[in-house]
């Protein structure tokens, strides 16, 4: 049984946690609407349509259907949301399944009180309000019967069909008597891969989460934080990546007043306090922009769409203190693309534009499905109001993602029109929306990740991953990466396992290391050996963004340990010169041997090489030879000044000492987790400097005493885990000229 239900006969009930009401938190959903006040129900809820009662469908309920050729009282919001999208649908199925899952879960109760039967009633709601079709309002009701009842797979498939049997197994939950601590993660794989062959499974999952989120005050408040990270992590990405705004916006609200309830409540003020102020900026731009598109004889629909509380958070803390006209956005719909067009033209004409807020998202669709063309416009007086122009199906789509596409695996005949079909034939994901391509290389790398905390680790990392770039291969065929992506993540998710033999790269037709991160629109080719006994460096984990590559290399890396010196004794050592005959060996020299008699070695500090950097040296003064990369800046200006090179090897590795530079996001107790990530690695701290902030960003400067500089590339990692920190680089600095 899952957490939400109860067996009727415990005694005592449960008390609504202080933390969070079982309602949802005041206008949780304001950002889908028209001119509505904050604090009215979700916009996409068809007006006049009254909030879903569960107490009265829980009586309903109790009292069952009426006769066989009966709509049951209990689903006749589901019924009527569903026919205001799906006119012609045969609600039968609806009926059998509602009967099922009510006879079914008969007796449970939910912690919040309500008969159990409501769950899956008010997620099936939230689906139909979206525009999905039948098959998936009928798996939605049926979606803990399996989990929670005596109800098998076997006799959902054999009622309701494949389809529906699929779907309700896809959502179905692992359990921990069998799986222990690795239920959860191993249950989001099960999900994840469902997905992969049909979206609708995560559609009624989300809505399945959205719903427990709404009613998750009568939880403890520890339990609260648990789920609800979650969901920040796991889930609220997920419904970005489908394009599902409507709920997405909704969860991201509901985890804002947990996890930040003091944030949350100053939010909230600032909301409240708007709606006191006299005058309407936005109203009055909107009445203005209606008069402007009137007069140029264009048919559109101007509404007011108010801010959700993470929204007006986010602006706040941008722009600091907010004007009338930042907590809310208008929304321009009309029939047509050119339309949208003609609209903007209209817009930037006769009113004042802000042309760095321009962006045509039609032209060049999110990979999320989302359109839309994105511009602001200023008035005398300073405010600024942003304008969206869609069409109405854009709008559909930006609300509902994937949901608003019906089912996607459903013959033309089945049930689309010819203009659905004409809106469906776009290239790329949008004409494959059952497999996007984030998803498809989430399921290429998970299917490496055998271990259930890497797959967990790994899946959130990779989901926190919010925007895509698109970089052309030389055949003319094109990748989508991750923002950050280098040319090894390129070289991955292009050749594979077969990126091992990659030598380098060309971007825009000149020669870059594979460490090149790459731009939107860039154009790569990637430049591979013949010998199939190639290897990848360790150093291109520093560089590997996407988890499909650093997966593909640990695998390998792993399979191919470096052997160590009792395990290859025949490998040639460095043995000891005579002063007079070789060089001195300074401690965290890291066994630098220099081809100069006599000559001392110290490690270059603009650099500080480790093995097993490719190095070169220099003569200074005193005897010594300062030992760079040999990418280092300092290198090409020992050159022009006519320094000569100094042979350099490295000898048995042990010890070495290096400088990282961490760079991170501003927030409390940064250098103490810092810290302690690289305390947990068993590497000293020689000396850490921090710069002063500068536009809420930190820049970390250690030099660390490593145990062995195979350990680097785990260490860089281990920083990079920290919550806050975005980048963990070698130090590279200019070298003085007296080196």
């Amino acid at each position: 049984m899952s957490a939400e239900a109860t067996n009727p006969a415990t005694p005592g009930s449960v008390m609504p946690s202080p933390k969070l009401s079982a309602s949802p938190p005041l206008a949780t959903s304001i950002e889908r609407g028209d001119s509505s006040e904050q604090g009215t129900p979700p916009a996409h809820r068809r007006k006049g349509l009254p909030r879903l009662d569960l107490r009265r469908l829980g009586r309903a309920a109790f009292l069952g259907p009426a006769a066989r050729d009966r709509l049951p009282d209990a689903i006749g919001h589901v019924a009527e949301a569903h026919r205001a999208h799906h006119p012609s649908a045969d609600l039968e199925p609806l009926r059998r399944a509602y009967v099922l899952a009510e006879s079914s879960h008969r007796g449970q109760m939910r912690k919040s009180g309500e008969p159990y039967i409501t769950h899956p009633l008010a997620v099936t709601l939230i689906l139909a309000e979206l525009g999905a079709e039948t098959t998936t309002l009928t798996a939605s009701l049926l979606h803990d019967t399996v989990e929670d009842t005596e109800v098998t797979l076997d006799q959902v498939r054999e009622e309701f069909g494949e389809e529906v049997c699929y779907l309700v197994d896809g959502v179905t939950k692992l359990e921990k008597v069998d799986y222990g601590a690795a239920a959860e993660p191993e249950t989001f794989r099960k999900m994840l891969v469902a997905t992969g062959n049909d979206v609708r499974v995560m559609s009624i999952k989300l809505a399945d989460r959205l719903h427990n989120m709404r009613t998750l005050g009568v939880m403890r408040p520890e339990k609260q934080e648990r789920i609800a990270k979650v969901t920040r992590d796991v889930l609220i990405p997920l419904a970005e990546r489908l394009g599902v705004q409507a709920l997405k916006t909704e969860l991201e609200d509901l985890v804002f007043a947990i996890l930040h309830p003091e944030e949350y409540q100053h939010t909230r003020g600032l909301i409240v306090e708007n709606a006191a102020r006299a005058g309407d900026p936005l109203a009055e731009i909107a009445e203005e922009v209606r008069g402007v598109l009137r007069e140029a004889g264009l048919q559109a629909e101007v509404v007011i769409r108010p801010r959700h509380f993470v929204s007006v958070h986010r602006v706040s803390r941008k722009r600091g203190p907010m004007r009338g006209a930042d907590f809310g956005r208008l929304l321009v719909l009309v029939n047509e693309d050119a339309d949208c067009y003609g609209v903007l033209g209209e817009l930037h004409t006769c009113l004042t534009p802000v042309v760095s807020e321009f962006k045509d998202f039609i032209a060049v669709p999110k990979f999320n499905l989302y359109q839309s063309l994105h511009t602001a416009v200023a008035r005398g007086d300073g405010e600024i109001a942003e304008v969206l122009i869609r069409t109405h199906q854009m709008h559909k789509v930006a609300e509902a993602g994937v949901i608003a596409l019906g089912n996607p695996y459903a013959s033309p005949s089945e049930e689309q029109s010819s203009q659905e079909q004409a809106e469906r034939s776009v290239d790329g994901e949008r004409a494959d929306p059952t497999r996007p391509g984030w998803l498809s290389r989430l399921l290429d790398w998970q299917a490496g990740a055998a271990d259930p905390d890497t797959f967990w680790s790994t899946l959130r990392e990779d989901l926190a991953q919010d925007r895509e770039i698109t970089v052309f291969r030389a055949d003319g065929g094109s990748l989508g990466l991750p923002e950050g992506a280098s040319c090894v993540d390129a070289a991955y998710a292009q050749y594979g396992d077969d990126a091992h033999a990659c030598m380098g790269a060309r971007v825009n037709g000149r020669l870059a290391t594979l460490s090149t991160v790459l731009r939107d629109g860039d154009t790569v080719q990637l430049l591979m050996g013949q010998d199939p006994a190639s290897e990848p460096s360790r150093e291109w984990l520093e560089h590997a963004h996407t988890p499909s590559a650093r997966i593909a290399i640990q695998r390998w890396l792993a399979a191919h340990p470096a052997p160590s010196d009792a395990e290859a004794p025949e490998a040639p050592a460095a043995a000891p010169r005579p002063a007079s005959d070789g060089p001195t060996v300074r401690p965290g020299a890291a066994n630098a041997v220099v081809e100069q008699s006599g000559a001392s070695v110290r490690l270059a500090g603009c650099c500080t090489p480790v093995p097993p950097d490719a190095v070169t040296g220099f003569a200074v003064r005193g005897g010594v030879v300062t030992v760079h990369r040999v990418e280092c800046a300092a290198v090409e200006s020992m050159k022009g000044v006519g320094r000569a090179e100094v042979g350099v090897s490295w000898g048995d590795t042990t010890e070495c000492r290096v400088t990282l530079v961490a760079e991170s996001f501003g927030r409390p107790h940064l250098l103490a987790d810092l810290t302690e990530a690289i305390a947990m690695e068993d590497v000293a701290i020689v000396s850490a400097t921090v710069e002063p902030p500068s536009q809420q960003r930190v820049r970390h400067t250690y030099t660390l005493q490593l145990p062995d500089a195979a350990h680097l590339p785990g260490l860089m990692r281990a920083m990079r885990n920290v919550p806050g920190v975005y980048d963990v680089s070698r130090a590279q600095h200019q070298a003085a000229a007296a080196q």
